[in-house]
């Protein structure tokens, strides 16, 4: 016969795990659909719980824009050949004799490099002496120090060089093959040519966010942009800076998804779909694909269009609510774009909830039993 203690174990165990059930003490991610939803505005809470479909997936594809104001793009190309205070200049002279005045034995060429124009604008050149550089281009100042050899060399033949220049450069920082100091020269003009100069972007294009510094101003761009949209492909000018970081922007996901982080975005364009599987997809046996959310604190303007209004002001608390088992649900996850900032929750499927009540209902009843068995009864 068994024990009178353990003949009522079972019951009182099976009695204590549904109280619990029944009193909402199952442990969980996070609130469930019906929570959620009882604290919209709609239900005197404070946000607005949106069904997204396409209207309003359209409405709120705002993605900020990047981009060069009118005092990057309507710049004119700068010229390198204008010779300026600073430059420096490489010059080579031939001479068409077999002792010149310049050249060494054996030799009818005699390169002088790095010759600098000074303050003044002036250079030196042995047998021309000051010659005057700013202000000219290099074929100007050829022809201006051939003039000057002619009288005491037959027919010489003069190559300037513009090899670099203080008074014309940039300053490249960030994420680029190297960085450093840069002269503005006849191939590096623009921001495409002076960015390969240094080596190109070491991270990956697709988050590469290209700005450049220029006084008080600063636009930024995409460094992919650069390539598809010409226009953007701006002339430099004395003292810019430029400036390659990868994107910034970030979402966070919570609930029953593969992962719960903070996640940084690897594209332009993020979708719902596309956040969902970055965080490695939807957990088939707890996830609730009738119950992802995406909350986000959304302009006035959008969310006027959104909810067809006119009259709020400021920024509102939105709910989009994305069912995946519609038609064409997936097709609206894709299209629906995630901006910086947002939180997508997942919520638990039934199936989930009830699984955990079940495991509380059989572990006191296994627990009383081993007890039981223990005891000999």
């Amino acid at each position: 016969m068994k024990p009178t203690q353990f003949r009522w174990a079972r019951p009182v165990a099976l009695m204590a795990a549904v109280a619990l059930a029944a009193s909402c003490g199952l442990p969980k991610v996070g609130p469930n659909k019906r929570q959620i939803f009882a604290g919209s505005v709609q239900k005197q809470g404070d946000a607005f719980v949106v069904a997204v479909n396409d209207r309003v997936a359209r409405a709120t594809a705002v993605v900020p824009a990047l981009g060069f104001s009118d005092q990057f793009s309507k710049a004119a190309v700068l010229t390198s050949d204008i010779i300026r205070p600073g430059d420096v200049l490489g010059l080579t002279i031939w001479e068409n004799v077999d002792d010149g005045l310049l050249a060494s034995a054996g030799a009818n060429a005699t390169p002088l490099e790095e010759v600098q124009v000074d303050g003044a604008g002036y250079i030196f050149v042995p047998y021309a002496g000051r010659v005057r550089a700013s202000g000219n281009t290099p074929d100007q100042l050829r022809e201006a120090i051939t003039k000057k050899l002619e009288d005491q060399t037959p027919d010489p033949q003069v190559q300037v060089r513009r090899i670099a220049g203080d008074g014309s450069t940039v300053s490249l920082t960030g994420a680029v093959g190297g960085q450093g100091v840069y002269p503005i020269e006849r191939p590096t003009r623009t921001l495409s040519a002076m960015l390969a100069r240094a080596g190109g972007v070491v991270i990956e294009p697709e988050i590469a966010q290209v700005s450049v510094i220029r006084g008080n101003e600063t636009g930024k761009i995409w460094f992919e942009d650069l390539y598809d949209h010409p226009e953007l492909d701006i002339a430099l000018r004395n003292g810019d800076k430029i400036l390659v970081e990868a994107d910034t922007r970030a979402f966070t996901a919570l609930g029953a998804t593969a992962a719960q982080a903070r996640v940084p975005f690897e594209s332009q364009n993020l979708s719902a779909l596309e956040a969902i599987a970055q965080v490695g997809g939807l957990i088939a046996t707890a996830s609730d694909p009738t119950g992802v959310f995406v909350f986000r604190n959304e302009a006035a303007e959008v969310s006027n269009q959104v909810l067809g209004r006119d009259d709020l002001v400021g920024a509102q608390r939105m709910i989009y609510v994305l069912n995946l088992t519609q038609p064409n649900g997936l097709f609206i996850a894709r299209d629906f774009v995630i901006r910086d900032g947002d939180t997508i929750y997942v919520t638990e499927a039934p199936y989930a909830q009830w699984t955990k009540t079940l495991s509380l209902l059989v572990s006191p009843v296994s627990t009383a039993a081993s007890v039981e068995t223990l005891f000999g009864g």
